[in-house]
Order: C-alpha cells, then structure tokens, then sequence
C-alpha cells in the first residue's frame, strides 16, 4: 500500500517508510526497479530507487481482485477473477512504463492461486501477450524467504527468536528466525494451505455469528500447523522465556492494526513497525466481531472488499499466537515485494563490483605490458 502523501517526516524531510529502507538524497537518482506480487487476493505493484542503506519509493499500486475466488471448489480460476486481475495488471504494466522501469529490472511473480489453479500457467500466458508482463510463478519457499528479506529490519535487535507470518489470500507461510553469530538466520518455515480467501470460504460467516464459528476457523488453522510438523526444542525454549517475537505481515494483520489505533483513515506510517500485545490482537478481534459483517465494511482500514475476509486473517494470527504463545508482534505493511526490491538491487550492486574489478584487473594487466619508460 502506497504511503500517503501527507504523511508526517521528520527534520531530515524523509517518510517513515524512508528512514525504515534507507530512502533519502542519495546524489543523484539511480535506475528504477519494480516488483509486482499477484496473490491470490491483491495485485500489488512497488516502484522504487535505490538509496544508501535501501531503497526510496516512487510509485506504488494496490487493488483487491480476489484471483483465488472459488478456486478451493473448483480447482480452476475463474473467469471474472481473470479479468479482474488482468485489468489490474494491465495498470501495473502502464506504471511500469511511465516510470521507465527497463525489463532486466522488473520482478514480477504470482503465488498460491496460480500455483494450486489448473488453468494457472494459461492465465499467467495470457497476460504475457496482453501486457507484454512476464509473471513467474514462485513456489512456497521462495515466496516465504522474500517475506522474511522484507521484513529484516523490522525485528527487535534485542530478541533472539522470530516467527515470521505472512498471511495471503490462499496460503500461510511461516518462517521461524533464530539468532546465530549475531544475524537471525531461518531454521524452519511451512507453508499452510489456508489463507483469508480459503478460510473464509470454508466457513461462510453465518447470520448472527459467534464464538463457535470463529473457534472453527481457528481450528482448521491449528490443525494445519500441528500437520506441518515444525518443532525445535531451542526455539521453543526461548519464545517461553519471552526471548521472542512474532513478525505478521498482510493486509489481514494491518487492518487489525488499523482497528485497535482507532484510524479514521489507513495510515501506513502509523501502522508499519507498530507493535501490539497479544491483549491488543484478541481485543480487535473482538471488536471486529460485535461489528457485524455491515460495520466491518463502514470500517476505513477495512471497507467493503475485505469485510468478509478480514476474521479470517484474524484467526490464523490467533492460531498462531496459541501455537506460539508471545506477548509481542510487530506488524509489518511490506514483505514480499519489498524483498524482491532488495534482491534486486543487492544482485546489482555485486554486478556492479564484478564489472569494476575486472575493469581494474584489465588496466593493470594492460599497464604490466606494456613498453618500459
């Protein structure tokens, strides 16, 4: 989600946001590098340059298309959630250009709903020859491994374990972080066939909701982290001592975030980086519920396209948080696409320092052979 406009900066005239991924003057501008994320909920599109310790944003584009819609009946995508997500694609791809976003410097991937639909790999063609995008679809480890390179910079230095979540339309990925020789390094990651669009869809919510029918969604996300099988006695040990925290990073999560801070509008400024107790998530959960499927939508961190969605993300947290019981989470509005800006822009930077070294070695060897003076 973009940042606003207006949103606070301090003395140095930079965003949050900036500071957070080292944005800023940096002379003068570098290239533009663009990530484009087609999930089974969102198509979402970041536009950034590189800066001294990260990158600066310059564009940025959301939009709800719900790819994954049916998708758990059927096994196929459905035409109107093909559409919808070409439109959407198609305004990626005119940003891209407008930006001037060369090829060789776009990554653009699609996760769960492309992976699991039969007809994905036709749709992710079609949208080659239509917008001249070429979407690559990433498998569960990847797709959990830019999360984390995402939200790196946003774990308490102090802690000693991470749980990281990333909650999608279709699926869950989980990476567990323990520290080692002062960097945390992953040990384990699953990913949870669940996501906010499947779970939703597995349990219509009924008229005049109540505990029963979230419990039920909590439990079929339970299940699914007790078959994924991930156990690590010294991991364990220290989220008991209290030595760790959770990461969640969705737009699930953000707009629980957005709940508890009363926002009368989505601040992302406020949102990324803020930290909540468990009481702070089981409390907007809460709130969520007393408001009805009606209220929820009237709701702005919420709105009409993910009313019917957002108690579910709220339910994987809770299935989560009682997996991995942790006083603390730190909500995270970035993840994959910001992974994929720095993967980017770290594999240029090496580019970069290859092509000077052997420029040197050249000029050198060039220098011993030349005529004594």
């Amino acid at each position: 989600m973009p940042e606003p406009d207006g949103a606070p900066r301090g003395r140095d005239g930079r965003s949050r946001v900036q500071r957070a991924h080292g944005g800023g003057a940096s002379g003068r501008d570098g290239p533009a590098y663009g990530a484009l994320d087609l999930g089974t909920n969102n198509c979402r599109l970041l536009i950034a340059r590189p800066a001294r310790d990260g990158f600066r944003v310059v564009d940025s584009f959301s939009r709800i298309v719900r790819l994954g819609e049916g998708l758990s009946r059927t096994g196929r995508l459905d035409p109107g959630a093909m559409d919808r997500a070409y439109d959407a694609l198609g305004l990626c791809a005119e940003r891209v250009m407008r930006r001037g976003v060369e090829s060789a410097r776009l990554s653009a991937v699609a996760t769960q709903a492309c992976r699991q639909a039969e007809n994905g790999a036709e749709f992710i063609e079609r949208v080659r020859k239509g917008t001249g995008l070429r979407l690559r679809i990433i498998d569960p480890v990847e797709e959990a491994r830019l999360s984390v390179e995402g939200c790196l910079n946003l774990i308490d230095p102090r802690a000693e374990a991470v749980l990281v979540i990333d909650v999608g339309g279709g699926s869950t990925e989980l990476s567990w972080l323990r520290r080692s020789g002062g960097e945390m390094k992953t040990v384990g990651w699953m990913s949870a066939p669940l996501g906010v669009v499947t779970l939703a869809e597995r349990h219509p919510e009924p008229d005049g909701a109540g505990d029963a029918w979230f419990e039920a969604m909590v439990g079929d996300m339970g299940a699914a982290l007790d078959a994924g099988g991930f156990e690590d006695a010294e991991f364990r040990r220290l989220f008991t001592e209290g030595k760790g925290h959770l990461v969640g990073t969705s737009g699930a999560i953000t707009s629980l975030a957005g709940v508890h801070l009363n926002l009368r509008r989505y601040q992302r400024d406020l949102v990324d980086g803020l930290w909540m107790t468990r009481a702070d998530c089981e409390a907007a959960a809460a709130k969520l519920k007393a408001l009805g499927p009606q209220g929820r939508a009237d709701e702005a961190c919420i709105g009409p396209d993910r009313a019917d969605l957002v108690l579910a993300g709220a339910a994987i947290l809770e299935a989560v948080q009682r997996a991995w019981p942790s006083e603390r989470v730190r909500v995270a509005d970035r993840g994959l696409r910001e992974g994929l800006l720095l993967e980017q822009m770290r594999a240029a930077k090496k580019a970069t320092r290859r092509r000077r070294g052997r420029g040197r070695g050249r000029s050198q060897a060039a220098g011993a052979g030349g005529p004594e003076t």
